[in-house]
């Protein structure tokens, strides 16, 4: 189930990915560390992208919610 976030870099679609489908190991753009396989996490894009696959990112929940004061590392600036 998707949702839309509100925030100072603009409106996201959230989706929270459960530890049980998360089957691939993804990079986290917040601290970029591998999110791995069974972590759960959230994936995002912003929303008027609708969706499109190549803005989509996985990021650790916890990095996620701290965006606000930390931002995506500079590999994803």
């Amino acid at each position: 189930m998707s949702r839309v976030e509100h925030g100072a870099d603009g409106d996201w679609i959230v989706r929270t990915v459960p530890a049980a489908q998360a089957t691939k190991v993804y990079r986290c753009p917040g601290c970029d560390h591998e999110i791995r396989q069974g972590i759960a996490h959230v994936v995002a894009w912003p929303e008027a992208e609708h969706g499109g696959v190549a803005d989509r990112r996985h990021w650790h929940t916890g990095c996620w919610n701290a965006r606000g004061r930390r931002g995506p590392t500079r590999r994803w600036s």
